[in-house]
């Protein structure tokens, strides 16, 4: 049975809701430092609506992403949308790990139709399937956008919480063998730069993105690129090919370190806007990102 819905006056600050966030790092008034695997996840779902898009912020986006400014919005922008609802949720007492140090492992966005500019919006995100992972734990992130009551896009974002769980010791597949990767299709570059100017537009300020010195608070040897960015960037070429309903289906690999380079390879399966898509390291080839687009 679905629990409560909470209504927001409005789109939550996510600069506030990043303090609140390393509040919740704190030690003995935080959030725990394990999460046990049977923990309860909210049952809230957080609602806003009415939202508007700025076309200002969206033209800021497609600078900072290489996606086109038109009179719809790219594929992966409804992840912007309902991020600050995302990090409502995260930061709420009720939810059972820190926003700021998990990882976003995976992005899935299934689009029912092309949203145009104008059009006013209502979000809903709740948190669901939290589960154990060789690395930790893994919990959904779903956000349902509507117009009037006719969804056009479902937006789910996987995070994990790094921790040892009873996974921990299965054996690992074989770490997959360091080789140059063949000519790619194109380069993205991106420094620190391009990486705040997708911050501003996106309201994503996490630590680890914004400078080097946070990033190595939390491990990281330079601040990184946020995998959104990546997302966004990898389809830029081939959005106008997509069609109306499509889902873009992002696994998230090795950390783009800043300042990159890095190679994009774009597959065109058929001529429906199906593709298959990856960004590599440039000298090693493992993966950064490896994503598909299909139809429907």
């Amino acid at each position: 049975m679905m629990g409560k819905t909470i209504t927001l006056p409005g789109a939550p600050g996510t600069g506030e809701l990043y303090g609140k966030a390393v509040t919740g790092m704190l030690p003995g008034v935080g959030k725990p430092a394990r999460v046990p695997a049977d923990a309860p996840l909210p049952d809230t779902h957080y609602r806003l609506e009415d939202v508007r898009v700025d076309p200002a912020a969206l033209q800021a986006y497609c600078h900072a992403t290489g996606q086109r400014f038109g009179a719809t919005l790219p594929v992966t922008y409804p992840f912007v949308l309902q991020f600050p609802v995302v990090m409502k949720l995260l930061t709420s007492d009720e939810f059972p790990f820190g926003a700021i140090g998990s990882v976003h492992m995976s992005n899935k966005i299934e689009r029912k139709r092309p949203i145009e500019v104008g059009e006013p919006l209502s979000i809903e995100t709740h948190a669901e399937n939290l589960r154990e992972h060789r690395k930790g734990i893994l919990v959904d992130v779903i956000s349902e956008i509507s117009v009037g009551t006719e969804l056009v896009t479902t937006q789910t974002a996987t995070f994990l919480k790094q921790q040892r769980t009873s996974l921990s010791d299965e054996p690992r597949g074989p770490e997959p063998k360091s080789k140059t990767p063949p000519p790619p299709d194109s380069v993205l570059s991106v420094d620190l730069g391009r990486i705040r100017e997708y911050a501003a537009a996106s309201g994503d300020r996490n630590p680890i993105h914004m400078a080097n010195l946070t990033a190595k608070a939390f491990g990281f040897p330079k601040a990184i690129a946020h995998g959104m960015w990546s997302a966004a960037a990898a389809i830029a070429n081939v959005e106008a090919q997509l069609p109306g309903a499509v889902t873009y289906d992002v696994k998230f690999g090795k950390p783009i370190l800043l300042p990159a380079k890095v190679n994009l390879y774009t597959r065109r399966i058929d001529g429906e806007g199906n593709f298959d898509i990856a960004i590599r390291d440039r000298r090693k080839g493992f993966p950064h990102l490896t994503a598909t687009t299909r139809k429907g």
